[in-house]
């Protein structure tokens, strides 16, 4: 009889979907490699949309965001959507998240409590004591924080203190209300001694991804040769800004090496003006703060030196991501489970390193912010060493492991599975991609939608967008939304979208009768 199939997700967070060394030689990454070698890469893989909490969410509940609630960061992911992992414990499996969630705000109301905000974050005998199922996972270890923030604590805080590393809070930037006693160690200047530019002075075995790595092993190692097959998240938290990381990673990369990308003059002329404004030093965004901040509506002007530094920091982070993949991949060979164990990698969102004269993350649909890295492997049954340009979309994670795993798909999933792509069946399961990105509850609010040669983007208010043809601008310098001789196309595309949204529509329950 086969062995229940397990399944290891692996992903990052805002790495860019060129950010592995297959695809890029001048970084390092011989884990991920291996992974390329050894199952399938895809390469027109789309998150379903470029921010934390609304795409993780859509990997989990296998709905698009204005379905499963958790439309933009700072919103709740209601704790009554159905899951993967709530699937997958009826079945009969142990289920577990280690690492970054991001499921929930920094901010708590009594109408709708947050476990990652104060002062719950920081309440280690909480989560010492933690111990219900979360979100469809049954075991969990969380931490909140990127590099230094201050928003540290949770199960990372409390494996620190377990380490007798009790001067933890010194490394990282004080909370409202901190004393003296917990504030980060400063120099006579006044600066954070922990981090020395982007050198973070936080030891390496200390360092979140390594706290993630280990206790992913950990979980293995209790649960790989169990009778009962597994879905563990292990979830990393970098290359997320700030930039900074501990040595040796932090400098493994010359800043000196590093390519990034520039703005074309001219380039932005034929976009929606909020593109122009992030080439001035203080633009105006109008209303589209409020009530909170917009990811990226602002001053995108940054010294070429300084984007240059975050990149070979942004590198480094990868690599150190890396080493703990190897780990995982090795500790799975140790345990004899790695012929039925699915391997997935992949991120959250994209990424901008100059691309358009843009940094970080924002409303701006390129291929930098909105395709994503996926490798899939699976020995006997996904090709080895493949690289493939089939439509792939994170909302389709979750019916697709359900059907892996034998299981039935839910008609409530928007998602579809991509088994059949997976396996090498079929070339490809999907023509098209959607990917919707909403901050406020007007403005900035755009949906795009992508097929194999083209990408439209709509606003929710304002007669401009985006039409760009892929294949013949892979740079996505020639916005064609306006000109006279693409308006057909455009037409023609529109009603494509409206189409596919429909599509994608759930039906929780099955007609069962005539009327």
């Amino acid at each position: 009889m086969a062995k229940p199939l397990n399944i290891l997700l692996i992903t990052t967070d805002q790495q860019h979907y060129t950010a592995i060394g297959a695809c890029d030689p001048a970084l390092k990454t011989p884990n991920l490699d291996r992974l390329c070698r050894e199952g399938t890469r895809f390469d027109r893989a789309y998150c379903c949309n470029p921010v934390c909490t609304p795409s993780r969410a859509s990997m989990i509940t296998g709905l698009y965001p204005s379905h499963h609630g958790a439309w933009t960061i700072g919103v709740k992911l209601p704790e009554d959507v159905p899951t993967l992992g709530g699937h997958l414990i009826e079945a009969g499996y142990d289920t577990a998240l280690i690492g970054k969630a991001h499921f929930q705000p920094l901010a708590s109301r009594p109408d709708e409590p947050s476990l990652e905000a104060q002062p719950t974050l920081r309440d280690l005998d909480f989560w010492r004591g933690f111990n219900r199922t979360w979100y469809g996972f049954e075991h969990v270890e969380l931490a909140r924080n990127h590099a230094d923030e201050s928003h540290v604590g949770q199960h990372y805080a409390l494996w620190m203190e377990e380490q007798g590393f009790s001067e933890w809070r010194e490394y990282f930037q004080p909370l409202p209300g901190d004393t003296a006693e917990h504030a980060p160690r400063r120099s006579p200047a006044g600066k954070y001694w922990a981090r020395s530019d982007r050198a973070w002075g936080l030891p390496e075995d200390l360092h979140y991804t390594h706290w993630t790595g280990e206790r992913s092993l950990a979980y293995l190692d209790a649960h790989g040769r169990g009778e009962k097959p597994f879905l563990l998240w292990t979830s990393f938290h970098d290359p997320h800004p700030p930039y900074t990381v501990s040595e040796p990673w932090a400098s493994m990369y010359d800043p000196d090496d590093m390519e990034v990308g520039h703005v074309v003059p001219g380039e932005h002329d034929r976009n929606p003006p909020h593109f122009a404004k992030t080439q001035e030093k203080n633009p105006d965004y109008g209303t589209w703060h409020k009530p909170y901040e917009a990811h990226g509506c602002d001053s995108h002007l940054y010294p070429e030196e300084e984007l240059k530094k975050d990149k070979a920091v942004y590198y480094g982070m990868i690599s150190f991501i890396d080493q703990e993949v190897g780990r995982l991949l090795d500790t799975l060979d140790g345990l004899g489970i790695a012929d039925n164990t699915l391997v997935i990698f992949t991120t959250d969102h994209g990424h901008f390193l100059g691309q358009h004269g843009l940094v970080a993350k924002g409303p701006f649909h390129y291929e930098d912010m909105l395709r994503v890295p996926m490798i899939v492997r699976w020995p006997g049954v996904v090709p080895a060493g493949q690289v493939s340009d089939a439509l792939q979309s994170l909302v389709d994670f979750a019916p697709t492991i359900l059907d892996a795993a034998g299981l039935p798909v839910p008609g409530a999933m928007q998602g579809v599975s991509q088994m059949p792509c997976w396996r090498g069946d079929v070339a490809s399961v999907r023509d098209f991609a959607l990917c919707e990105n909403r901050h406020n509850p007007d403005m900035p609010h755009v949906m795009s939608y992508i097929t194999e040669r083209y990408k439209l983007t709509v606003y929710r208010r304002g007669e401009w967008g985006e039409l760009f043809d892929l294949v013949a601008d892979s740079g996505e310098l020639h916005n064609l939304w306006a000109e006279p001789e693409h308006q057909a196309l455009k037409q023609e595309l529109l009603l494509g979208m409206v189409q596919a949204i429909m599509r994608s529509e759930p039906t929780r329950m099955e007609r069962v009768a005539q009327a």
